[in-house]
Parts: structure tokens; sequence; C-alpha cells
């Protein structure tokens, strides 16, 4: 009898990367460039000082392997608490049933669109999964959205199979979405921005042609989403997550015809309370600048959103708690983009604003301290394989870091293309810069470690500053949507219940089609004359 082969764990998968790390620390020779800190938009940066690569003493990682869970964890404790609060929070706001009520609500009434014959035509769930995966992308392409991604997972999977789709076909819808956005960077300043600040350039030229590159990638990226989802909507078995998504599939949902509606009198107090910290904080702040690319905007947003949550909150709460928890969420989100573009938030603010969201939730049910307690506990308890993957895949950085061998290569890699013609060059940055992301995640830290350098070399051997942003833009853009050490699509996973070699394996074949279509928009850069290159 023919033995089946099994597929390893997801730690065991990331444990593996770790220990190839540690590997190369033995193999690569050791070295290091000198830094320096330097202040690009308003912020300070360190990056690369020009010709100042060295010999350095490597430091080979033996025992290390078994200690990177726990400097991972170290490292991405940002991420690792965001992801615990989050999920907390939303199994408080699940406990309301309020999600279900709202995607049952959605999905009724974008039905009554196919009586038309053109919507029919089109098909409404396509418009619908095309619509968020825009929006996404334009969060990822103006404000560089990622993390904040990883909130929308538990809002999106469960709308996905709501409507006869698997979880990769609702992590798509968010997660991909921002990742498409992401690599067409039209005014992203944690990477375009420092990438083009470090290069000498003016912020967000060029931005015609990436116009044009995030044009097409949307309309690959999202035409490729659709095309699975018809076919996972014919043929749900052959989903890869079939099995795994057999937790969403089991979790009861609503029947509206049957809905208790009611709203305790706790809801109204949830309501004033929020009402009157939004308040204070409008008049402490009636204006704000919120900064996309480089253009600022100025305008009373924070009074605006009170007075529409004050509206809106009275209409839900007369029809009932759980279409007013629906309005929380929804201004929950309205203020994470406002405070993001506006007023620089991250991981820390975000996640206590979902905090705040899960409380008020608990409260507005009527739910004593000790019951919301109870609950955000089992939510952290439900997402904490999840952190414990991010933890693991953060060791893997570690500990190339500590074995003092990452100069080493983007050294040894950079010199390799000097030898190269104007189109062979090009690629090979571009090529540098895919390898360089699946070791390095992070897009701002790689322009501050690789442009420093491609940006010298491109005047050597002629080709514009601005094609090599555009050749670290795209390599920077789509293998974060692959590789192990990534946080975020570690994060991601673990909140979709979506095991990583699952995830490989429908992921591959999208990935080298965006690499190849990425590396034939790189073309044109050095061989046509666009607008800022």
């Amino acid at each position: 009898m023919k033995r089946k082969l099994k597929i390893p764990h997801t730690y065991v998968i990331v444990f593996s990367f770790i220990i190839a790390a540690a590997v190369l620390t033995w193999i690569l020779p050791g070295g290091e460039f000198e830094r320096e800190t330097i202040r690009i938009g308003g912020t300070e940066r360190e990056v690369i000082v020009q010709d100042s690569f060295h010999a350095a003493e490597k430091s080979p990682q033996t025992w290390q392997v078994f200690s990177a869970l726990f400097d991972g964890f170290a490292d991405k404790a940002d991420i690792i608490v965001f992801i615990l609060i989050i999920g907390g929070a939303f199994w408080v706001m699940n406990e309301s049933r309020a999600i279900d009520v709202g995607i049952q609500s959605f999905l009724k009434r974008i039905r009554v669109l196919e009586r038309f014959l053109f919507f029919r035509w089109l098909g409404v769930d396509r418009i619908v999964i095309t619509m968020i995966m825009l929006v996404f992308s334009v969060f990822g392409a103006t404000f560089g959205m990622s993390e904040e991604t990883i909130a929308f997972i538990i809002i999106f999977v469960p709308l996905a199979i709501s409507m006869g789709y698997d979880s990769i076909v609702g992590l798509s819808m968010c997660f991909v979405g921002a990742g498409l956005g992401f690599a067409g960077a039209l005014l992203n300043p944690f990477t375009i921005g420092i990438a083009q600040g470090l290069s000498n350039l003016p912020l967000f030229s060029g931005i015609e042609y990436r116009l044009f590159v995030w044009v097409v990638i949307n309309v690959l990226g999202i035409g490729w989403v659709l095309r699975y989802a018809s076919r996972i909507r014919k043929y749900p078995e052959k989903s890869p997550v079939y099995e795994t998504d057999s937790y969403w599939r089991g979790k009861e949902h609503i029947d509206m015809d049957t809905l208790e509606y009611h709203t305790p009198r706790s809801a109204w107090v949830a309501f004033f309370i929020l009402l009157g910290g939004m308040t204070v904080f409008a008049v402490a702040e009636p204006a704000s600048t919120l900064r996309i690319g480089n253009s600022e905007y100025t305008f009373w947003f924070l009074p605006l959103i009170t007075l529409l949550f004050a509206v809106t909150g009275v209409f839900t709460l007369l029809k009932s708690v759980h279409f007013f928890i629906l309005n929380l969420l929804m201004f929950t989100i309205i203020y994470l983009i406002v405070g993001v573009m506006g007023y620089g938030w991250f991981v820390k603010e975000i996640a206590t604003l979902f905090f705040v969201m899960g409380i008020f939730s608990g409260i507005a049910m009527n739910r004593g301290a000790n019951t919301i307690t109870k609950l955000f506990i089992e939510g952290m308890r439900d997402i904490l394989s999840a952190a414990v993957v991010v933890g693991l895949a953060g060791g893997i950085l570690v500990i190339l870091e500590d074995g003092r061998v990452i100069d080493s290569l983007l050294y040894q890699v950079a010199r390799s293309m000097q030898d190269f013609g104007k189109i062979a060059s090009v690629s090979m940055m571009y090529l540098i810069q895919t390898l360089i992301n699946i070791v390095i995640p992070s897009g701002s830290a790689k322009a501050a470690l690789t442009m420093p350098i491609m940006s010298q070399f491109s005047d050597l051997i002629g080709i514009s500053r601005q094609a090599t942003v555009m050749a670290f833009q795209l390599g920077d853009g789509f293998t974060n949507m692959i590789t192990p050490t990534s946080p975020v699509l570690i994060g991601v996973l673990g909140v979709a219940k979506i095991p990583y070699e699952r995830w490989v394996k429908w992921v591959v074949p999208f990935m080298v089609l965006l690499i190849i279509t990425g590396w034939l928009l790189l073309i044109p850069t050095v061989t046509m004359d666009l607008s800022g290159f």
C-alpha cells in the first residue's frame, strides 16, 4: 500500500528556514557596512555609508537556532501583541453576532441586484470582490497598508465563506488587494518616499508611469483572484483549504428571520461614553492634516466624524444593538484611516483602537466585566497559534543578522551587475531586490539598506535612478505575499486558519505571473523616454 505523503506542520516549515539561515552563516563570508543616520521626509533613517563595506569576523550560528523563537518573539513583539489584542477584541464582538448580522444583511441586499440583467451579467459577487480589493489596493498604494490587514481577515474570510468561496478568497480581498497596491506604490511614503529620498529624486516623481504599473498589476491580480473564485464556487472541494475551512463552515450562522432585535440600556450608555470621548478629541484637535503621498489635506475631520457618529449611533440603536456594534466597527476603521494618514499611527495605536472597540461591544451587549474578560482571553487563545508562528518567523532574520552575513550578501550581489547592459542590469537589480525581500520583508528597512548602493551603481552603468527605484518597488512588493519571514503574511494566515504550505501551493503560480509581469514593466524604464525617468 502506497504511503501518503505527509505535509509538514507550518511550525516545522518555518523552523526549517531557521536552520537554513544558520547554515548560511557558516557558508557566507562575514562583512558589514558602516551606517549613518540622516533625515528623510522628516524621519530619521539609518543608511549605509557609500564604499564603507569591510570584512568582519562572522559569527556562525549553532545552538542559536533553538533560541530563535525567543529572539523572534522579542523582535516582533509589537506584531505579536497586535495579533493577540485583535483576536481578543473581535472575539468579544463576535459573541454579539453583529458581524454575522452584517454579513447576512449585506448578502441579502446585494442579491437584490441580481434582478437586473446588467448586474447579473457582470456577477454581483465578482463586483463585490473587485471593489473590496481595489479599496485595499488604494490603501496599500497610498499609505502602505500592510499590518493593518490582519484586523480585517476576521471580517472578510467569513464573508467569503458565506458567499460560497473559501478562506483564500476572503484573505485575497484585503491582504492580496493591499499587496497589489503596495507593489504599485503610487504614493507610499514607506517605500517610494524613502527610496526616492535616498536617491536624491523629487518625492513621488515619475508617478505617471507608476500609475500605469499599478493599473496593470491590479487588473492582473484581481483577474487571477476572480478566476480562482469562480472555479471554487463551482467545485468547492478543489480548494487547497477545503478541509481546514471546516473551522469557518462549522460556525453557526445566524437566522435573520428569527433574530431578536433589541437594544439594552447599556448600549445607550456605551454610545454616550464614546460620543463624549470623541467630542473631547474633536475639540482638542479641531483640524487634522491627512497626508497622501506628497500632498496634505487639512480639514475638520474629527468634528465631522463625531457628528456622523452621533447621528448614525442613534439611528442604529433605535434599530438594534447589533447594528450599533457594526456602526462602531465602521467608525473604528474610519479612525484607523485618519490615525494612520494624519497622526502616524502604527500597530500600538491601532491595537488600542480595536481594544476599545472590543470592550464597548461587550458593554453594549450588557456583558459584565468578568464576561468580557473571559471572552477576550478566549479570543487570544484562539489566535495564539498565529502569534507563535510570527515569533518563529522573526527568528529567521535574527539568525542572519547575528551571523553578520546580510551585508556580505548585499555587497556581493550588488557587485555582480557592473558589467551588464541596461536591460540586464535593471533585471539584475530587480532580481536582487526580490531575493533580498525574502530575507528582509520590511520595505523601509530594505530601502535604507539597498538604495544608497543601488542608486550609485545606476549612475555608473547609465541607468536612471528612477528605474532603480522602480526595480526596488516591484522587487519589494510581490514576494511579501510568500516569504515566511514576513510577520504580516504569517499573521494573516494564522488568523485565517490557512496552513502556510497550502497557501504556498496556491500563491506560487500567482507569484510567478506577477514577477514576470514586473520584469516586463521594468524594461520600458530603460528603453523609453518616460516622464520622471
